[in-house]
């Protein structure tokens, strides 16, 4: 299943979640001057005035800035809806102003994720055992035989924010989903004893021939229907998993390289 996320969403929800910790009125007082992307583009006006408490919500927002690339929203929206709150340092702002105009705002696409036509298993690079349905959005394995792999159709590579949702819809044997490279994958053998596959598995543990197993998460295993979303910054070739809605940090301990393919091993 794919995740794709207007960058200027992603924005919105950290900013509205900030503002609730400060107060109501600040909450509200945000909600009447950031509307959503549906709103904006039926030509929403609002005042251009700081929201109520903004700089204890621009305290709250701080952690999150990191983890939003204000480069991907449209710079009419940066100047009309997010400059005005007062709530994003204006160094940052300043910068984004600065790419765009170097860039003619041509070379960031205003979604993180995946594009959905794309998000599919690819059958060209899959073990012989396991079965691929439904165009390519299924893939399933025979009980008892051992891990085999299959990855997506789709290179991430460069810079980017990529996310994903694999849903394990019922679990027979353990399931692991991450990345693996671009080459040298032997799709009959299992990716987390590769050197160019990188997994978490249902038991909670991550996986990579060059790095000893570690415990990541707690164990997922015999749950029908967990969500596993990876989050992958190619910016900085890091990858993060959240489980059925809660993140885990960073797998710092993971080294890699500049071209991946999502992956499961079943």
């Amino acid at each position: 299943v794919p995740f794709a996320t207007q960058e200027y969403e992603v924005f919105r929800y950290s900013a509205i979640l900030s503002a609730k910790q400060v107060s109501n009125d600040a909450y509200v007082s945000l909600m009447e001057r950031l509307p959503t992307l549906e709103q904006i583009e039926n030509s929403y006006h609002v005042e251009n005035n700081l929201i109520i408490d903004h700089q204890k919500v621009a305290n709250e927002i701080k952690p999150l800035v990191d983890y939003i690339d204000f480069r991907r929203i449209k710079g009419q929206v940066l100047v009309d809806f997010i400059e005005p709150l007062g709530i994003i340092p204006e160094k940052i702002i300043l910068s984004v102003y600065r790419e765009m105009a170097k860039l003619n705002n041509s070379y960031f696409n205003d979604t993180r994720g995946i594009p959905l036509l794309m998000h599919v298993w690819d059958e060209s690079a899959c073990g012989s055992k396991l079965i691929i349905e439904d165009g390519g959005k299924i893939v399933r394995a025979p009980n008892e035989y051992g891990h085999q792999n299959v990855r997506a159709k789709i290179e991430l590579e460069n810079d980017g924010i990529f996310e994903w949702d694999v849903i394990i819809e019922k679990v027979c044997t353990y399931a692991w989903v991450g990345v693996c490279a671009s080459e040298n994958l032997n799709y009959e053998t299992f990716a987390g004893w590769q050197p160019t596959g990188w997994v978490l598995g249902s038991n909670g543990n991550c996986c990579n021939t060059n790095v000893e197993e570690f415990n990541y998460c707690p164990s997922f295993h015999n749950m029908d229907g967990t969500i596993v979303t990876v989050h992958l910054d190619m910016n900085k070739r890091t990858c993060a998993f959240t489980v059925n809605g809660t993140k885990y940090r960073e797998v710092s301990e993971w080294k890699l390289p500049l071209k991946l393919y999502p992956v499961v091993s079943l």
